[in-house]
């Protein structure tokens, strides 16, 4: 694992936000609660979440990207779908009431692993919205709403040797890659692809070995970062 932050109360105006590290990855995570639900969800009782996600300009390396906030390609779309579902499956959605909550998550430097740091991170500024949620709703807190904590890991197979939490570099040359998400020690997603080779099972019961791993070093990190559960 490289090291990894998170950077509580990063901006001063969304309901929670953070800086999620993960080494030289960078994402400013943020959630913003809103009065009102979409209109599927009207008069059922239940809040609802979603996410967006977006590279900023001089995130990476090389040519410039375009400033395209409001025009996704079909990769920011996918992840902010990955972590849109992802983070829902940490809330019970039916105690938020007609509520709805956005996670934005902009990668300001990208070095491999954007999407997990964007769920991790999401998960840590979720907490703390929900905690001034939990004010306005007069509940005990956070863990009202919480089906408990949320952390996700990428891992790999490079030159044939289990990598876990990997950065670009390595990235680059997986022969196999893959995204894990787990809730406590239930598996969300496994997102797995044999990028130059194939892997067996054998291989696989290694990778979800190592996604266990890193992922509780970053409920580490998070606790830490919130002082779980003491932190009101």
């Amino acid at each position: 694992m490289r090291s990894v932050e998170f950077n509580r109360n990063y901006l001063i105006h969304p309901a929670g936000s953070c800086l999620a590290s993960f080494g030289d990855t960078k994402v400013i995570c943020t959630a913003t609660v809103e009065s009102g639900v979409p209109s599927f969800l009207e008069e059922t009782g239940s809040g609802w979440l979603t996410a967006e996600y977006a590279m900023l300009p001089g995130s990476t390396g090389g040519r410039r990207k375009k400033r395209e906030l409001l025009k996704r390609d079909g990769r920011s779309t996918e992840i902010q779908r990955l972590i849109g579902r992802s983070l829902r499956a940490a809330v019970d959605l039916e105690k938020l009431g007609a509520v709805s909550i956005l996670i934005d998550c902009d990668v300001i430097q990208a070095d491999g692993g954007t999407r997990t740091a964007a769920i991790s991170g999401g998960w840590v500024a979720l907490y703390d919205a929900l905690r001034v949620l939990a004010k306005e709703q007069d509940v005990s807190g956070p863990e009202h709403y919480l089906k408990g904590r949320l952390a996700a890991v990428s891992v790999g197979i490079v030159e044939g040797r289990v990598v876990c939490d990997l950065d670009y570099a390595h990235d680059s040359q997986a022969e196999v890659d893959m995204n894990i998400v787990k809730l406590e020690d239930e598996l969300v997603e496994v997102q797995g692809t044999g990028e130059r080779g194939t892997f067996d099972r054998s291989q696989l019961n290694k990778l979800l070995d190592a996604a266990d791993a890193g992922i509780s070093e970053i409920f580490e990190s998070q606790k830490r970062a919130l002082r779980i559960y003491g932190d009101r």
